[in-house]
């Protein structure tokens, strides 16, 4: 479950990355911000997990779910 969730937020900035390289292209530049959008719901659903398995507390899970909501927003 770390593997999982360390790679699916780690690929939300490497997609931003690749999305800010591919600006002159409008299809390529919204997929690549569309596979951020969709790697940082999958952290979220990993988060859930973790706490669903009592892994982190749910005042941890606030924060972070805060973080990639604002995140996901202004995707």
């Amino acid at each position: 479950m770390t593997s999982q969730m360390r790679r699916s937020s780690r690929s939300v900035s490497a997609n931003i990355a690749e999305a800010f390289r591919k600006r002159r292209y409008e299809k390529a530049f919204v997929a690549k911000l569309s596979d951020s959008e969709a790697e940082s719901a999958e952290t979220q659903v990993w988060l859930d997990y973790s706490l669903e398995c009592g892994y982190i507390s749910e005042m941890f899970i606030r924060n972070y779910f805060n973080d990639y909501d604002n995140i996901m927003g202004k995707l």
